[in-house]
């Protein structure tokens, strides 16, 4: 063997090596960018809403001199958050408990008696996911119903809006059940209920959860359809009050911040404490058909 292929040996390997760590470091560099266009908006938020009013109008990054906790408290006082997170947590927590609670046994249903009428119920079902709000005439049989502009109506759409995902979703969780379960359960003695609550809703659990974090997120942090709904200030979720106070503080940007981080903060602590229930809920099931 050559002296030249000797050496052009290690000159190889060090190239192979340098283009596959060469590689992982471009990854590992666009993740790291893609990460601070996320996290930079959370982190003005957060620094700004602790500083002064003159100092919040800059814009920047820099901590501040002093920390003036009492923005919060003041906040609080002047932006009536206590009755607006009391109005998002009453309508995000039973909007979601009743329209989860509702998927799951329609997605049972639609499973365990596969007729032609469920299969094409299911399909009208999912005709939800494409279509948007028409904010007019869901405003209109709000009327009828004599429901606008009350807590009942709004529930009534939350509810309404999110059962084509979370049946779509429980569906294919309730297919990787065996049901050879629901046969055994039968022999038993076990009623149509029974088979629900005891067998399909342990097994569910991930699913469940998921599905009840995911839609709780988004109609905590919905805007337009109380907007369009609501009208009495005392009604108003946790957000509108929020876009009140910025319309008679839009000067205080330190308030507004403060306004801001009180109203995401929920949501923030409930996605960390259910993340790895959303994790496993969305890749367990969620593509069988």
């Amino acid at each position: 063997m050559s002296v030249s292929k000797i050496n052009s040996k290690p000159r190889r390997y060090f190239r192979t090596y340098l283009r596959r760590n060469l590689s992982v470091l471009l990854k590992q560099i666009l993740c790291i960018l893609l990460c601070l266009i996320v996290i930079t908006p959370f982190y003005v938020v957060f620094i700004n809403a602790f500083k002064s009013k003159g100092e919040a109008a800059r814009m920047n990054i820099h901590f501040p001199t002093t920390w003036h906790f009492e923005n919060f408290s003041e906040v609080i006082q002047k932006g009536k958050l206590i009755t607006g997170f009391f109005n998002s947590l009453l309508y995000a927590g039973l909007s979601t408990t009743i329209g989860v609670f509702l998927s799951a046994m329609a997605a049972f249903v639609l499973c365990r008696n596969q007729t032609r009428t469920n299969r094409t119920f299911f399909y009208f079902v999912l005709c939800g996911l494409f279509f948007p709000i028409n904010y007019v005439t869901l405003i209109q049989v709000l009327n009828f119903l004599q429901l606008n502009n009350s807590r009942a109506g709004l529930i009534l759409v939350y509810v309404a809006g999110m059962i084509p995902f979370c049946v779509f979703v429980l569906r294919n969780f309730v297919l990787t059940v065996p049901i050879e379960l629901d046969e055994a359960a039968v022999l038993d003695g076990v009623g149509p209920l029974g088979l629900f609550f005891h067998i399909a809703v342990p097994l569910l659990r991930p699913a469940l959860i998921t599905c009840f974090l995911l839609q709780f997120i988004g109609l905590w942090s919905d805007f337009l359809t109380p907007l369009y709904i609501i009208s009495s200030s005392a009604l108003w979720p946790m957000n509108l009050a929020v876009y009140n106070f910025f319309g008679r503080y839009q000067s205080y940007w330190n308030l507004v911040f403060a306004d801001i981080l009180l109203t995401i903060l929920p949501v923030i602590i409930l996605y960390l404490l259910g993340q790895r229930y959303i994790i496993s809920g969305m890749t367990t099931g969620a593509v069988k058909e």
